[in-house]
């Protein structure tokens, strides 16, 4: 059989040493590798549970021998679990070596009742992505074999859980493909991880560290992606404010968006995160944890094949990878606030440059939208207008991930690098109007609400607190957000917000004035005190290209104040005084007002001589006669007169 292998222990040595023997089709065999196993293995009578049990009544003696099983799986992970023998009825140890990973882990559970005698032995059982480590009656330990650096990202229970009641009391014996052998019964069983009790126990749990871990093992796991997607983000959308150790919101569309090209390369784990929790300090009730690094396997052949060849890579980016390899959008970061930059003060780097970073985010969008063909068309107005802001970072985020998968997965085409990148970015921006369409859908709101002549709802606070959650999980991380989110995020802003907090929310970069958004403002609402108030809040706060032409659509002395003054100051931007062949006629000015007639020829005089060299748009709506009386006040209250 071309997977048969046989795993023993070298005792002859100072030290023990775990070895492999590969059993190949041809009846060739050959040594693969060479671990070093600290572990008091001389001191005691072992029990190899690969191996099984001759007499099946030495079951009920289990816990007074030291026990040791190996675990692998197809991404290349190798596992020693290790349980020595029970030296107290309080707590007990086991540990886990990670050599896929480099190190190992020394777990101390409290056991659920310290009244009660251990009798059976630690079951350990191989479910592909995780191993399962557990004590009929006392506790169950789900640990992530593939994400094993944070302790939250495997789940713990203990004491009177109904998952621990439910665990079989008789012994079971681990086979590879998540096969489980009953030696009681003889039967054979392949376990796997019911998706409907651990979505259940996600919404019923109350710690962080079980929801993060649940929440991880319902998306490695699960046969149904969509399905599992919309129920965890129903989850999310009742308990959005629920966590306190970690952004719901983020994680979810992290990790999401992880598992959804896991299986495109058995590299990606390396090079994309899978999680938005960096560290994690809280203690997780019921156990305690120590780390420490083992020395590597040393492989003893050179031509790898299957398992063996992703083992190899495992450990090859262990030895040689620090830092670590997973991508970050700290690039994007800066490569972005340094187009923006340039677009504010008129400097914009080649046109070839930026219509590229265009062309990006329209192949994402493109791919969303073919992605979702089948689906109901949405109710949440995004994708309806350009927002080139939106569009610079998802054509940024897509250059740099290409760039950053080209160079360190080998042997991949670069049109499969391309498709995996716009798959990666595509599933975040569904994900988060995922997130918002189902809440739309809950609140069932209308597109009415984009109009402002209206009150706001509570539906509509609901939704806008939502959308600022969203917000807040995107910029920790710099992710882009669908086209029209920021304009929809203002309108509900300004629906919901009394003016203090809106202008508060605004200046500090939470709400964004969009183009969109503001022309809606204008148009909808009437010149009463309180919206004119807002809309010269608002108009007073964007930025000036967008200012200018906002004006233009305010029917309002206010309006008419402001463009008179843009307009006079762009005549004198770059005005030369020339020798004037004559002196201008004082008596066609009826303000006697010496700084101002002076004002008034010098503009007179730019006119006359063609020498403005910017042109207004619109110059036929401005009143000379207004311009006037708009600078004398001015004039007036920069002298305190």
């Amino acid at each position: 059989m071309s997977e048969q292998r046989l795993y023993y222990i070298d005792l002859k040595k100072s030290r023990s040493t775990l070895k492999c023997i590969q059993f190949c089709a041809d009846e060739n065999f050959n040594l693969m590798f060479e671990a070093p196993l600290d572990i008091p293995l001389s001191d005691s009578v072992f029990k190899l549970v690969n191996f099984g049990c001759d007499d099946i009544q030495d079951q009920d003696k289990s816990s007074k021998y030291p026990m040791l099983c190996i675990f692998t799986n197809h991404t290349g992970s190798l596992c020693v679990c290790y349980s020595p023998k029970f030296d107290s009825w309080e707590q007990i140890m086991y540990t886990v070596f990670y050599f896929h990973k480099g190190h190992s882990k020394t777990f101390t559970a409290a056991l659920g009742s310290a009244d009660s005698h251990v009798t059976k032995g630690i079951t350990f059982l191989n479910l592909d992505y995780y191993v399962a480590v557990y004590l009929p009656g006392h506790f169950f330990h789900l640990l992530n074999i593939q994400h094993p650096d944070l302790i939250c990202h495997s789940l713990f229970l203990t004491g009177n859980n109904e998952v621990i009641d439910m665990l079989p009391h008789s012994p079971l014996q681990s086979l590879s493909g998540s096969l489980v052998l009953n030696w009681c019964s003889g039967k054979l069983y392949r376990a796997f991880l019911n998706q409907s009790y651990l979505l259940q126990f996600l919404w019923n749990t109350r710690l962080d560290c079980e929801k993060i871990a649940v929440l991880h093992c319902v998306l490695s796991c699960g046969q149904d992606p969509q399905f599992l997607e919309a129920k965890i983000i129903q989850w999310i959308s009742e308990n959005v404010s629920a966590c306190h150790s970690f952004d719901l919101i983020q994680e979810f569309i992290i990790a999401s968006s992880y598992w959804s090209i896991y299986s495109e390369t058995s590299d990606i784990d390396k090079l994309l995160p899978c999680s938005s929790v960096l560290t994690w300090n809280a203690e997780i009730p019921g156990i305690t944890l120590a780390t420490e690094e083992i020395t590597l396997p040393l492989m003893k052949v050179h031509s790898f094949k299957g398992y063996w060849e992703k083992l190899n890579c495992n450990l090859e980016y262990v030895k040689y990878s620090k830092p670590q390899l997973h991508y970050n959008n700290c690039m994007v970061r800066r490569e972005w606030h340094s187009l923006i930059s340039e677009e504010k003060t008129g400097k914009r780097r080649s046109n070839v440059y930026v219509r590229n970073i265009l062309d990006n985010a329209i192949k994402v969008i493109s791919n969303l939208e073919a992605r979702n063909l089948v689906s109901e068309p949405r109710l949440t107005p995004l994708f309806q207008e350009e927002d080139n802001h939106q569009r610079l970072l998802l054509g940024l985020m897509v250059s740099e991930l290409k760039d950053h998968l080209l160079r360190h997965l080998q042997g991949v085409e670069k049109k499969k690098i391309e498709q995996m990148v716009l798959d990666y970015i595509s599933k975040l921006l569904d994900l988060i109007c995922q997130i918002l369409e189902t809440s739309w859908k809950k609140h069932n709101l209308h597109p009415r609400v984009l109009h402002f002549n209206r009150q706001a709802s509570a539906a509509e606070f609901a939704v806008f607190h939502i959308m600022t959650r969203i917000l807040e999980a995107t910029n920790s991380l710099f992710l882009p957000l669908p086209p029209g989110f920021h304009t929809l995020h203002t309108i509900l802003g300004v629906h919901c917000l009394p003016l203090h907090s809106l202008l508060h929310y605004i200046d500090n970069g939470v709400l964004l004035l969009t183009e969109t958004a503001v022309i809606r403002l204008m148009k909808d609402l009437d010149n009463t005190e309180k919206n004119e108030k807002l809309k010269f809040s608002i108009i007073v706060r964007l930025p000036p290209v967008i200012g200018q032409k906002i004006c233009r659509l305010w029917d309002h002395p206010m309006s008419s104040n402001i463009i008179s003054r843009n307009h006079v100051k762009r005549l004198l931007q770059n005005y030369k005084k020339q020798p004037q062949s004559s002196m201008i006629d004082k008596s066609s000015f009826s303000i006697e007002f010496l700084p101002l007639n002076y004002f008034i020829a010098t503009l007179t005089d730019i006119e006359s001589s063609n020498q403005a060299l910017y042109t207004f748009e619109g110059h036929d709506n401005v009143d000379a006669k207004f311009v006037e009386e708009a600078a004398l006040k001015h004039t007036t209250m920069l002298l305190g007169l």
